[in-house]
Parts: structure tokens; C-alpha cells; sequence
């Protein structure tokens, strides 16, 4: 029997291929044996995904195949969806029946839409959550044009509704508000007869982003034809479109809900204590009462020095990845952990082609200077995760 210890990474997010990749690189040959598990075998950019929603780029420049990523010498990729965790057994069970135990386990799975209990959210809206779903609504959006022109009293389906101005409903808006002019001239269709509205529950649009700065991103998105209802909660979705503030009724043939994220249902059910299934972490990205269980990136949670949850950003995954690899190569070595500390690198919105807004440290940027700021940090983690050559075939430079 070997003695190598197990490592097993469920999912190859942010969180997971930074795992993965440190773990290779800090691993000696022969000192333990590591797993990634995926249900694809490619690894995605979540935060590149509104683009490929709207239509405003490539699908392919969203995904790079895990095989590119990793050393299948050293880690061995097991393209598998995860059916449940069984933390007695120290075991991973997977859909096909097959089963991997661990001694050590990074759980990296990423979120799930949180629908806060809206009536008929789950089963009406669409979410960008994957290469898949975003495949789905940039079809939709196309669909959507093709059915006006068909049927030209059927009007609502130049409407477009996206619930939730946080980072991912503003950078979609503003991609879509960008493709509408093109889908128009290509469908034959009045560019005034299309509608996109953003609906937020709370008090401004991009919370906790500077107030100045949320201005100057809601007056350039209203020049692109975007309509706010800041404040106004979505009561209920339908098939038809959805129910706000006081029972106003929207009509609309497409509805993306970009309103949240929770952890993943598994850590729930494999018993892990969660709130809104996200689990609190020690100070090294361990489970409580489980020394050798890590949990990262939208499954953890943790708080920053005023008290207040980190939000679930791919910076926080990355970061947490680079530490937890080093804390397992530490335990395994019986050398000491090191404790989680974020750096905030700063933050970028993009407000469509030419236009972003962003904080670096206590500099505030806007309008170009900030677009370019934002494909400085998108090919920042290009680099990271797959140095130059990938920088070549992903990055965008212009």
C-alpha cells in the first residue's frame, strides 16, 4: 500500500487551477498524488462571460482547454461531475458510480445562482453562469429578433430585462446595449422599439463601489439606452416577464438574472454548517473541525478586518488557491501554515466597448484609462495561469 497522500481539487474555477498549478510547482516528485476534478475539460473565464452572453465576442475566448493549464504528468485531470461528498469516508462520489478518496480535499466547486426566494425566478430567468448558459442567452437574444420580425405585434421581444446592477448585470448591460445596434440593422428592426431595462433591489447600482464613479457608470449606459429602476425590487418572474415594486408589470421575451451567488448545494448536504452555502473558514482556508479539508473561492467564507464578508471575486479565488496549495505542502511536510491575508489589487467594472470604471489603491479611473486598465487585468491572469502563449491567443490588446 502506498503511504502518498491523496490530494483531490473538486473543480477547475479560479480557486481550483491556481490549487493545481501551485501544487505542481511546490510538489516534490513522488511526495503525494493530486486530483483535479471537472465536469469539463476546459477552465473558464467567469468574469469574461457577459461578453460571449451579448454577443460581443468570441465564445472561445472565454474557456482554454485544462489539459494547456496543468501537467498531466503531476496532477491527473478527471473530467467527472461531483454527486457527493462523504466526509466519514474520506470520499468523493461522482455520477458515473466511480469513487476517489482523499486525504487532502480542496473544495473549489463555485457557486450557484441565489434567486433569494423570488417566486418563479429559478424557473423562468437565465443565469451567466457557464459556457453553457451563456451559449443559450446570446442565442436567445438572436432568437428573440428573429421572432419580432416574424410577428411584429409580439413586441415584447425587444425587451430585455437583467435583474441586479452589481458587477455582472452592469458589464452585461453594457455589452448588450452595445450589440442592440448591430442586431437591429442586421434584423431590419427600429432601434427605438428595443428596450433594456436593469432592475436593482438595492439603493444604487454597483454597491460599495464609489458613489462618483456608479454616476459616471449609469449616465454612460443610459446614453446607451439602458433604463434604471434603482431601489425596485423584482416581486416575481414569469413566463412573460417579471413583477416589480408596486405590481408593475414588465413584459419581456428575455430576463437574465445576475442578482447573486451562493455556495454550492453539495456543502450543504455533506453536512459542512453554511450560510447561503458558503462555509466559514479559519485563517488558513480550512472547514471547521476538519484540519485536512479546504474550502475556496464562492464556497468560503470569510471577513475582511471591519467585520464585513469578502465578496466572491475571482481575485479572492486566486489568492486563496496560492495559499491553500502552499498550506497543504506545509502540512504534509509538517512545516507551519501560513495564514490568509487579501490584497486587494482594486477593482474594475467594464461599461462596453471604450468605457470602464475602476479603483487601484485610492486612485479612482474612468472612461478609457479604465478600459484599459481592465484588458491590463484580464491579461494579467492570462499570464498567471498560462504565460505568454496563452496572453497571444486570448489576450485583447485593442
Amino acid at each position: 500500500m502506498s503511504n502518498i497522500p491523496k490530494i483531490v481539487i473538486l473543480g477547475a474555477g479560479y480557486g481550483g487551477i491556481l490549487t493545481a498549478q501551485r501544487l505542481q510547482k511546490e510538489l516534490n516528485y513522488n511526495e503525494a498524488d493530486v486530483t483535479l476534478v471537472n465536469k469539463h475539460d476546459y477552465h473558464y473565464f467567469t468574469t469574461h462571460l457577459h461578453m460571449p452572453a451579448a454577443g460581443t465576442d468570441k465564445m472561445e475566448n472565454a474557456r482554454v482547454s485544462i489539459s494547456k493549464l496543468i501537467d498531466e504528468f503531476k496532477i491527473d485531470f478527471v473530467k467527472a461531475t461531483v454527486q457527493q461528498i462523504r466526509l466519514q469516508d474520506k470520499k468523493v462520489l461522482l455520477e458515473d458510480g466511480s469513487a476517489l478518496s482523499f486525504d487532502y480535499l480542496i473544495i473549489a466547486m463555485g457557486g450557484e445562482p441565489e434567486t433569494f426566494g423570488i417566486p418563479g425566478m429559478a424557473e423562468h430567468a437565465m443565469n451567466i453562469r457557464s459556457i453553457n448558459s451563456v451559449r443559450f442567452i446570446r442565442q436567445h437574444i438572436e432568437f428573440q429578433f428573429a421572432r419580432y420580425k416574424r410577428d411584429q405585434s409580439r413586441t415584447e421581444c425587444l425587451t430585455f430585462v437583467v435583474g441586479g446592477a452589481g458587477f455582472t448585470g452592469i458589464e452585461f448591460v453594457a455589452e448588450l446595449a452595445d450589440r442592440i445596434p448591430k442586431l437591429c440593422k442586421e434584423y431590419d428592426v427600429d432601434p427605438e422599439l428595443v428596450k433594456i431595462y436593469n432592475i436593482e433591489a438595492a439603493p444604487s447600482a454597483l454597491p460599495g463601489f464609489d458613489p462618483e464613479l456608479v454616476e459616471y457608470a449609469m449616465d454612460v449606459l443610459k446614453k446607451k439606452g439602458v433604463t434604471f429602476k434603482i431601489g425596485t425590487a423584482i416581486k416575481e418572474c414569469t413566463p412573460d416577464g417579471v413583477i416589480v415594486g408596486e405590481n408593475e408589470f414588465i413584459k419581456a421575451g428575455t430576463v437574465v438574472w445576475t442578482g447573486g451567488i451562493r455556495g454550492n448545494h453539495m456543502i450543504e448536504e455533506a453536512g459542512f454548517e453554511t450560510m447561503r452555502g458558503r462555509v466559514k473558514v479559519d485563517e488558513y482556508l480550512r472547514a471547521p473541525g476538519h484540519d485536512n479539508i479546504y474550502i475556496i473561492g464562492d464556497n468560503s467564507l470569510m471577513f475582511n478586518p471591519e467585520g464585513r464578508p469578502y465578496p466572491p471575486t475571482a481575485q479572492i479565488a486566486m489568492q486563496q488557491g496560492v495559499t491553500c496549495a502552499h498550506n497543504i505542502v506545509a502540512s504534509i511536510r509538517n512545516q507551519q501554515p501560513k495564514k490568509f491575508v487579501f490584497s486587494n489589487k482594486g477593482t474594475v467594472a467594464s461599461l462596453g466597448k471604450g468605457e470602464a470604471i475602476g479603483v487601484v489603491g485610492n486612485r479612482k479611473f474612468k472612461g478609457f484609462i479604465a478600459a484599459q486598465l481592465k484588458k491590463a487585468v484580464d491579461i494579467r491572469y492570462l499570464f498567471i495561469i498560462g504565460g505568454i502563449p496563452l496572453v497571444l491567443k486570448k489576450g485583447k490588446f485593442f
